[in-house]
């Protein structure tokens, strides 16, 4: 890749942060007067409205059938679930204390793919991993009144998201990004329109309530789409560090609306998961060079005799 297209995809994975980020500012803003259970569902509905117009005018195939594995299932009950948890940490956390704890997705990941999927992860990252959930425990505080079950919420969050991200690497690969996207919103939509009906029905929404759930569901969004954009258009290794800007954006956005000034424990856990998180992701780029080079010398053919 050319740093130009490297420079662009970071820009991109730095906008898909502040899209998430700013969609849970806006789901936040609303302050549980509306129920998760309809935040679901209408959110979802506003979402599935965008990405049908958009893989209409991308003419992006719906193989609905090759979609249904048990890979998907597994997919979308992650999505759902690690939603449902999202959000009732949300609501009760400040925003940089659940976003600080959601970066340890990419450690719970690699750690997934070692465990679940049986991926080579050495002892070097292995430490990382477990020094990165020594951040988090940092940030939670088990034993102590930073404690709560809100916190479990965030990490439960953080289980299910990761769940979901390694039954998306068992997908067929022929499955378009979109068509994904768009069964999983409407699982999800389908879920919160149930959960609505145990939580107290549908609550009349104001025009700020709308105002936020449209916007929320814009910025989503915009987040999924900038997010697969920088994955295809830059490398890896130097796009993926660029994730942890939602912490950035999540302590500017918590302190400017919210009055939520992140504490000590916070920012240190915060500070041990990214620098876990780097060093994970510079170990892998370790080990893939290690491996393409390995097979090109095991391709070359051997020196001619008496050259």
């Amino acid at each position: 890749m050319t740093m130009t297209a490297n420079l662009r995809a970071s820009l991109l994975m730095a906008a898909s942060m502040a899209g998430f980020t700013t969609n849970d500012a806006l789901v936040k803003s609303l302050g549980g007067a509306v129920n998760a259970g309809q935040i679901m569902f209408v959110r979802g509905a506003i979402m599935m409205v965008f990405l049908g117009i958009f893989m209409r005018l991308a003419r992006t195939p719906m193989p609905v059938r090759k979609a249904l594995t048990g890979a998907m299932t597994l997919r979308v009950t992650g999505e759902i679930l690690g939603t449902v948890f999202f959000l009732f940490a949300l609501f009760h956390m400040p925003l940089a204390n659940v976003s600080a704890v959601l970066q340890a997705l990419p450690l719970a990941v690699t750690l997934g793919a070692a465990l679940v999927l049986r991926e080579t992860v050495g002892i070097r990252r292995l430490s990382a991993i477990l020094i990165g959930f020594a951040g988090v425990v940092i940030i939670i505080r088990p034993g102590l009144e930073g404690f709560t079950i809100y916190s479990l919420s965030a990490l439960c969050t953080v289980f299910f998201a990761a769940m979901r991200d390694l039954a998306t690497r068992r997908l067929p690969h022929d499955i378009p990004a979109l068509s994904v996207s768009l069964l999983t919103t409407i699982a999800v939509s389908v879920s919160g329109l149930v959960m609505m009906t145990f939580l107290g029905g549908w609550q009349p929404l104001s025009f700020t309530d709308i105002a936020a759930l449209g916007g929320s569901a814009v910025f989503l969004f915009i987040g999924y789409q900038c997010i697969v954009l920088a994955l295809r258009g830059g490398d890896i290794h130097i796009v993926a560090p660029f994730r942890y800007a939602s912490l950035l954006w999540s302590i500017i956005l918590g302190m400017t609306f919210f009055g939520e000034w992140p504490d000590a424990f916070t920012l240190t856990g915060a500070a041990i998961i990214v620098a876990t998180g780097l060093y994970t992701l510079y170990r892998e780029r370790v080990v893939s060079r290690k491996a393409t080079a390995a097979s090109i010398s095991a391709a070359s053919p051997p020196p001619a005799r008496g050259t």
